[in-house]
């Protein structure tokens, strides 16, 4: 088979223990990121099987109606960034593995993001390079209060690490979700406004869907206290347009860290969000390290072989296994 591979923007994927699962069939990987249409049409036009990394590459109908040799689209995670109505018109058959991950990586590095802001070290390095000696004091976490958005897979281990490091825990999620923390003796706030403005690192771990797109507006930021810090690394569509820069800099919350941003990969350098002194930025590495890889390609990979022994698994567009046009 004809197997692409796109966006692997470290030329991590060969490093990878499952990359011998690929054994026997011709593999090309792009260690760059492309969008355009028509350089994208020309790199897939003898792709057979194409390996997506999350959502780092948008496949539009208007793409798949120039790949006429594309039969299967193998990623793990959501779908978001493909038109699987379209693929499903085509005969293309889209697998993703979308049933939960280790949730460790993720919820590593919003601790690391919390702490980083808490301590504010990378301004704090910046300066020690220039040849300044302490430039602010920081805050510890220990007595303070730690919220969480959304108590799932990650939510619920950054929880556990907030009462290893001696926080109150203030939970505020589905309720389901809510049953789960309380079980765990977690604190379950009052209501969502409760939650911003007692929160003083609040920590967002909350699924994109239609019921969550924007559901943190202005006020819900203005009830946070102006020594509070907000970390996000799960997807910037939960804030509503323009909320969260408008929040910072009025003061309330006073700190963001972030992992996640509107526009990916190719974040835009003028985004004001990269030149607010009081928020970190790193660019969506919640699930990239070698163990979450090894993971994350061993499935795809697995959804390759089941999908050439005709036995295709994890199909997100089951309606293309009855079609006639199925390739």
């Amino acid at each position: 088979m004809n197997i692409t591979i796109l966006d692997d923007f470290y030329a991590t994927v060969k490093t990878l223990r499952c990359f011998d699962k690929l054994a026997g069939h011709n593999v090309t990987i792009w260690n760059d990121h492309v969008q355009d249409i028509n350089e994208l049409a020309e790199r897939l036009k003898n792709t057979e099987v194409l390996v997506l990394i999350r959502e780092r590459t948008k496949i539009s109908e208007a793409l798949l109606l120039r790949l006429p040799k594309l039969k299967l689209i193998s990623q793990r995670s959501v779908v978001p960034h493909i038109d699987t109505k379209a693929c499903s018109e085509l005969g293309i058959i889209v697998s993703s593995n979308r049933e939960a991950a280790p949730s460790y990586a993720t919820a590593e590095l919003t601790w690391a993001l919390i702490l980083a802001s808490m301590r504010q070290l990378p301004q704090q390095v910046s300066a020690l390079k220039l040849g300044k000696w302490q430039t602010g004091v920081g805050q510890v976490l220990r007595g303070k209060t730690l919220g969480i958005y959304g108590f799932g897979r990650i939510g619920s281990v950054v929880a556990g690490y907030g009462k290893a490091f001696g926080m109150k825990v203030l939970v505020w999620a589905r309720e389901a979700a809510l049953a789960q923390a309380k079980s765990e003796g977690y604190e379950i706030a009052d209501s969502k406004a409760m939650l911003f403005e007692n929160s003083d690192v609040l920590s967002l771990h909350l699924r994109l869907v239609d019921d969550t797109r924007h559901i943190i507006d202005l006020s819900d930021l203005s009830r946070m206290k102006s020594s509070a810090l907000i970390v996000n690394s799960s997807r910037a569509q939960l804030f509503a347009p323009g909320a969260l820069v408008a929040a910072l800099k009025t003061g309330r919350p006073g700190m963001a860290a972030l992992d996640v941003y509107d526009e990916e990969p190719m974040i835009d350098t003028e985004n004001p969000l990269l030149h607010l002194d009081n928020v970190i930025c790193t660019p969506h590495l919640g699930y990239v390290t070698h163990d979450s890889y090894e993971i994350q390609f061993s499935d795809i990979f697995d959804q390759i072989h089941a999908y050439i022994a005709g036995k295709p698994k994890n199909v997100v567009n089951m309606e293309v296994l009855n079609s006639k046009n199925k390739r």
